[in-house]
């Protein structure tokens, strides 16, 4: 008998219940390692490679890594923000292109860019609830592959024509096609409530918090140098697979500078009747990528003598109204947070790493001066003042989606398994566990955040 019924291969086993009737104690779900491909910039090197493809990749990556070959997960989660009408079963048709047992269920779950964060979460409870004793949370995104369909008025004569009995019927069908029913309908870019990009919204943001350009680009830089340096040091060794050609991220400028980041020309915010502040160089590129990371609880991991890295402790959800309220469409964190951190007993002088998804350099640092703010603290936290400052030391210490690139549903676990090694390393601090906060933005006015800790 396997740990709660789980088999590497062969018949369905089944666990019993040690009391009938009795409720199962919550315990704690582990973070045993991650595995993702290098992230590539639209139209590189994985101009080829589907959402199936790299998300298969970064599946077997992982199962290398820890010896699950043929192994029957309890779970796997994981989503594409862009995605195709055939890969409506895109996570279970990647378990079955992958080693993993067949008998391993999968299942897809979207949240914009927070979905990586949210199978990690949605998984980890299971864990905790004693549902599954292990999970595999991940996320894909390509733009290069990007779906691309018919016009509505195409979409209607094809679905009239294949009801059409008779060809007198077809022609008639057919005979209201008109030359701009044949152009193609191409994702768009804008939020569908407002029309505006996720740049412009930013854009909006940036000017209402006063970010200059200059933090702004040195964000950006910092951003790269970290990166860099942790892969120069072999920090991603263990958590990253070559895939088509590429061992690192394309988008990573080791050699970029503060001077070079402050000529490139406003891409955003260009009409706002101030000055443009936002560039390609402090906004995150169209990405493609994979992540995936594995959980479990603790009696699996050491039943199959895996590491324990951290525990997921705890994650909240935020939406704001973008649309008719005055918080900018990326600002949803600034919510989740102290709510979180509040159901914990928790303030940011608390936290060892902080991982802030750098969708635009712009988005964290209006998120820091929201909750550096007094007025923001009183009249929308409810809070008697400021929120609180981070030590800016602790933020995106290895580097984050600017440098990386930001392949949406990807950035939650390629954060969440660079946080949980980086907290195994740092073991504790002053007696407690060290621990990390994470923070992802994403479309429609949401944001997610999680605590981990170390084990």
């Amino acid at each position: 008998m396997s740990v709660n019924g789980q088999s590497n291969n062969g018949p369905h086993e089944f666990a019993s219940p040690t009391t009938s009737g009795a409720a199962r104690p919550v315990r704690g779900a582990v973070i045993v390692g991650g595995n993702r491909i290098p992230f590539a910039r639209s139209g590189g090197a994985y101009t080829k490679s589907s959402n199936q493809d790299m998300l298969t990749a970064a599946l077997d990556g992982l199962i290398a890594r820890f010896g699950l070959q043929e192994e029957r997960i309890g779970e796997v989660a994981a989503g594409a923000v862009l995605k195709h009408s055939r890969d409506f079963n895109l996570t279970r048709e990647a378990v079955l292109g992958s080693a993993l047992s067949a008998e391993t269920p999968a299942y897809d779950l979207q949240q914009a860019c927070a979905t990586g964060l949210e199978t990690v979460l949605g998984l980890a409870n299971k864990i905790k609830l004693g549902q599954i004793d292990s999970a595999i949370a991940g996320g894909v995104d390509s733009a290069s592959d990007a779906p691309i369909a018919v016009s509505e008025g195409l979409r209607e004569v094809l679905l009239d024509l294949n009801r059409a009995k008779t060809l007198p019927q077809r022609l008639q069908v057919l005979s209201r096609l008109r030359p701009k029913d044949l152009a193609p309908d191409a994702p768009s870019t804008g939020e569908p409530r407002t029309g505006l990009s996720m740049g412009e919204h930013q854009a909006l943001t940036t000017a209402q918090w006063n970010i200059s350009r200059e933090a702004q680009d040195e964000l950006a830089f910092n951003s790269h140098r970290n990166l860099a340096a942790a892969y120069d040091a072999g920090f991603f060794d263990d958590l990253l697979t070559p895939y088509r050609g590429l061992a690192r991220d394309s988008n990573l400028r080791a050699d970029t500078t503060l001077e070079k980041l402050a000529t490139l020309k406003p891409v955003f915010g260009k009409n706002l009747g101030a000055e443009a502040t936002m560039t390609a160089g402090n906004s995150t590129p169209l990405t493609d990528g994979a992540s995936t990371v594995l959980l479990a609880s603790e009696d699996w991991a050491d039943a199959h003598d895996l590491p324990k890295l951290a525990t997921v402790v705890d994650g909240e959800a935020a939406a704001v109204d973008f649309v008719h309220g005055k918080d900018g469409l990326l600002m949803a964190p600034a919510f989740a947070v102290p709510r979180l951190l509040a159901r914990n007993g928790l303030t940011l002088d608390d936290f060892d790493f902080f991982e802030i998804h750098e969708a635009f350099a712009g988005t964290v640092l209006s998120t820091l001066a929201a909750w550096e703010d007094e007025e923001f603290g009183r009249t929308r936290l409810g809070l008697d003042g400021a929120f609180g400052s981070i030590d800016r030391t602790k933020l995106n210490v290895n580097g984050s989606s600017l440098a990386a690139g930001h392949p949406f549903a990807a950035t939650g676990g390629r954060i969440v398994a660079s946080l949980a090694k980086m907290l195994q390393a740092k073991g504790t601090v002053d007696g407690r566990p060290a621990r990390g906060l994470i923070s992802i933005c994403a479309a429609g006015g949401q944001g997610v955040v999680a605590i981990l800790e170390a084990l």
